[in-house]
């Protein structure tokens, strides 16, 4: 049970920080764009795009969107508490910026008391408050305290004198005294763990290529759990994947110095970012789908083929690689393995032929944005390792399904009729769909709770055992998996958004 409890908290930590980073992810693409349109090459061969009401304009979206880097930990903070919290999770996301603040005033405190000397640890202005920068771990703790507190509290009921101050009102109040004592106490034991993360990052960016080779695998292992972004969160934003010029993290270095320093000081970087993505997710897995598809048996092929062919649309040009990994996880886990393997050494090759390119997608929007775009990027590599990526995929697919004879199961389509009449209403065609994945996840009485990540539907049930999977997978599901005996997965793809929110409407009716 205390093993249940622990995945489902990593799954949901893994899950709210998807939105401050999908976020960061936007807001990188303009910055990459609006960062090569200001390069001294570009503007010396167009000047018109660094003068007047263009240049203006140009310069504007770069530090707008720049800025938002300088934000991450109080948007973990924000977006942990709200992803943590069960229920009034608006409460909960207000109460986690106001318990950052005060946080930061605390520890601020502390550490300009003098009582001993915090010269070993970073000191920034944060917020406009001078203290110990703890850079996306503070906001990670925050947020965590925020949303056990929450809750805890936010039902909670006091004598009518001073009842106002009772629920969601009780819920800012206890946060903000928990995160001002908590601020008190960091600054004595982040001094000596930031030296210890300082070390593990140094220990794993002279561990060379197998250190790059380790996290490209582990990055693709975890891809089931959903912990690829607990480890994806900390080489982004921690000091483990880096430390320059006193910024952490090997995303935020790169996105807040891309423009500044040669792009070669950048490479110890990157090597932990998109780049090591591209030729598996360009080339490797596209590949891979046009084997599923030829062993398919005739009578699926179709359907196969536009299952296939949506899935090589997302991962080829932005990146996101789920509906693809998924259609073959369950059936062929051995397939999975060799595509972790692959993508391990795709991380290392990537960082051993010198190919510079930043930003965390790994389709073809940030191979433009920031290879072709970016002058010494070497992101011919990409293409050169990618060809090569997609004969391996397509062979060792074709061969595996083939030997095994097996093959991707498709959803059956389902009448969507009323009195016989063909409905074409897409609400009504959603919330039939919604109404089948309720009964599918064990009714309206077993669910607990649903949110979801870009790619899954992710539930807490009562009882796992009242669980249909076969009527899932009618639904349109392309994998399901049960972290623990509460939570349950299931995979959809891209339209998993509109899902849930077609799943919460009904439950509300």
């Amino acid at each position: 049970m205390k093993k249940n409890k622990v995945m489902d908290f990593f799954s949901a930590l893994g899950r709210s920080l998807m939105m401050p980073i999908a976020a960061l992810a936007a807001c990188g693409i303009i910055l990459g764009i609006t960062s090569a349109l200001m390069k001294t090459q570009v503007v010396a061969a167009a000047p018109w795009l660094g003068t007047g009401v263009v240049g203006f304009i140009i310069l504007l979206l770069n530090k707008v969107s720049g800025v938002v880097f300088t934000l991450i930990p109080v948007l973990f903070s924000i977006s942990i508490a709200m992803g943590l919290a069960k229920e009034d999770k608006e409460v909960a996301a207000f109460a986690g910026f106001v318990g950052y603040y005060a946080f930061l005033v605390a520890s601020g405190l502390v550490v300009n008391t003098g009582i001993i000397d915090f010269s070993a640890v970073k000191i920034s202005s944060i917020l406009g408050v001078e203290t110990v920068d703890m850079g996306a771990v503070a906001g990670i703790l925050i947020g965590c305290l925020t949303a056990l507190l929450h809750n805890k509290y936010h039902k909670v009921v006091f004598p009518a004198a001073v009842a106002f101050y009772g629920g969601k009102r009780f819920v800012a109040l206890i946060v903000i005294l928990a995160s001002a004592a908590l601020g008190l106490v960091m600054p004595f034991v982040w001094q000596p763990l930031s030296q210890g993360i300082n070390s593990l990052g140094i220990v794993i960016q002279e561990a060379g290529g197998l250190g790059v080779f380790l996290f490209g695998f582990l990055e693709r292992l975890l891809i089931p759990t959903g912990l690829h972004h607990v480890l994806n969160g900390l080489f982004r934003t921690t000091a483990i994947g880096g430390t320059f010029n006193g910024v952490e993290g090997c995303l935020n270095i790169f996105l807040q110095f891309v423009d500044k320093v040669p792009l070669q000081d950048l490479a110890p970087f990157t090597k932990f970012l998109g780049q090591g993505k591209m030729p598996f997710m360009m080339f490797g897995l596209p590949a891979a789908a046009l084997a599923i598809y030829r062993t398919s048996p005739d009578e699926k092929k179709e359907k196969v083929k536009a299952l296939m062919i949506a899935g090589v649309a997302a991962s080829a040009v932005s990146g996101i690689t789920k509906p693809l990994e998924f259609s073959f996880l369950f059936i062929a886990p051995a397939l999975f393995g060799f595509h972790a393997l692959m993508g391990g050494l795709s991380f290392m090759l990537m960082s051993l032929l010198g190919v510079i390119i930043g930003n965390t997608g790994g389709g073809l929007i940030d191979f433009l944005i920031w290879g072709v775009l970016q002058p010494g990027s070497n992101w011919y590599w990409v293409i050169v390792v990618g060809v090569v990526y997609a004969v391996i995929y397509y062979y060792v697919f074709k061969w595996y399904l083939s030997k095994k004879k097996i093959s991707v199961d498709v959803a059956e389509d389902s009448d969507e009729t009323t009195d016989g009449n063909v409905t074409t209403n897409t609400d009504d065609k959603m919330h039939k769909q919604a109404a089948l994945v309720i009964e599918g996840l064990g009714g309206f009485d077993n669910i607990v709770a649903v949110n979801n990540c870009i790619s899954r539907l992710r539930v807490d049930v009562k009882d796992m055992s009242l669980v249909k999977e076969d009527l899932l997978k009618k639904t349109g599901s392309l994998g399901i998996i049960k972290p623990s005996d509460t939570h349950i997965q299931v995979v959809y793809g891209p339209k998993v958004e509109a899902i849930a929110n077609a799943v919460k409407e009904v439950m509300q009716y």
